[in-house]
C-alpha cells in the first residue's frame, strides 16, 4: 500500500511541475487544447449527418451512444497525456541511451520515464470529452459515474499499450513504428461501434487491442449495470497494466547504456 501511496505522490509531483510549466506559455497552451477540441468536433457533425442517413443506428448504437464512446476516449487519450506524454518517446530514450537518466534516480523508472512530459494539446481532448458527455448524456448520474471509471481505466490502458509496444525495442530494436501503429489502432478502434467489428477482429479488441475494455464495456454498464461487469473491467484493466509493466522492467534487463549522463532538475 505504502508503494501505491509513493506512486501516486510522484505521478502528483510531476503533474504539478508540468502543469506550471505548461502555464508560463498560456497563449500556446490555450491555442493547442483549442485546436485539439475543435478537430475533435468535426467528427460530432460527422456522425450526425451519418446516423440521419442510416435511419439511427449504425452496429447497434445510436447517436447517443457513439457520443459516449468518442467523449470516453477523447477524455481517456487526454488524460494519459496530460500525465504520461513521454510513453511515446520511450524507443527514442532507449535507442539514444537518455534512459540511463532514469536510472540514476532513486524513483520507479518507468513512472518517471512516463510523468516527466506532458502534452499541452491533450488538456483540449481531455476537456472536449466532459463537454460532450454533458450535451449528450444529460444528468444521467449512472452515464456520468462510468464515463469517469472509464477514463481512468482507459487512460491506464492506453497507456499500458503504448509501453508495451515501445518495450519491443529492448529486444528487437527500434519499435517507433509499433509504438505509433499501437496508439493509432486503439483510438480507431475505441471510436467506433463494436457491432461492426466481428470474428477476430472482435477477439482482438477484448485481449491485445482491449478497444472493448476501454469504451464499450463502459457504455454497456452506463445503458445496464452489472456489478460482475464492472468488477471484470477493473480486474483486465489491472492486470494488462501490471503485464505491461512487469515487461518493461523484464525488458531493461537487456538495456545497454548510452554512457550518456544528464542531469534533470
Amino acid at each position: 500500500m505504502s508503494q501505491v501511496k509513493n506512486v501516486l505522490k510522484l505521478i502528483g509531483l510531476y503533474f504539478k511541475v508540468n502543469l506550471a510549466s505548461a502555464l508560463e506559455y498560456r497563449s500556446g497552451f490555450l491555442i493547442q487544447a483549442f485546436g485539439m477540441a475543435l478537430s475533435n468536433g468535426t467528427f460530432v457533425f460527422f456522425w450526425w449527418v451519418a446516423f440521419t442517413q442510416t435511419g439511427g443506428r449504425i452496429g447497434g448504437y445510436d447517436f447517443n451512444d457513439v457520443m459516449f464512446i468518442w467523449a470516453l476516449t477523447s477524455t481517456a487519450f487526454g488524460a494519459s497525456h496530460i500525465l504520461f506524454a513521454n510513453m511515446n518517446r520511450i524507443t527514442r530514450l532507449i535507442v539514444s541511451g537518455e534512459l540511463d537518466t532514469y536510472l540514476l534516480q532513486p524513483k520507479d523508472v518507468l513512472i518517471s520515464l512516463l510523468c516527466s512530459k506532458t502534452s499541452l494539446s491533450a488538456w483540449g481532448a481531455f476537456s472536449y470529452g466532459f463537454v460532450l458527455i454533458a450535451l449528450t448524456q444529460g444528468r444521467s448520474p449512472m452515464a456520468w459515474l462510468m464515463f469517469l471509471t472509464g477514463v481512468i481505466t482507459g487512460g491506464l490502458l492506453m497507456t499500458a499499450i503504448c509501453v508495451t509496444a515501445h518495450t519491443f525495442t529492448f529486444y528487437f530494436g527500434d519499435a517507433s513504428l509499433m509504438g505509433n501503429m499501437a496508439q493509432e489502432f486503439i483510438i480507431n478502434f475505441c471510436n467506433y461501434p463494436e457491432g461492426i467489428y466481428k470474428g477476430f477482429v472482435r477477439v482482438l479488441l477484448l485481449s491485445i487491442i482491449p478497444a472493448s475494455f476501454i469504451v464499450h464495456i463502459p457504455l454497456k454498464l452506463a445503458r445496464s449495470f452489472n456489478a460482475t461487469l464492472l468488477l471484470a473491467l477493473l480486474a483486465f484493466s489491472f492486470m494488462y497494466c501490471l503485464l505491461a509493466y512487469k515487461f518493461f522492467y523484464r525488458g531493461l534487463k537487456r538495456y545497454e547504456s548510452g554512457n550518456l549522463i544528464i542531469t534533470r532538475l
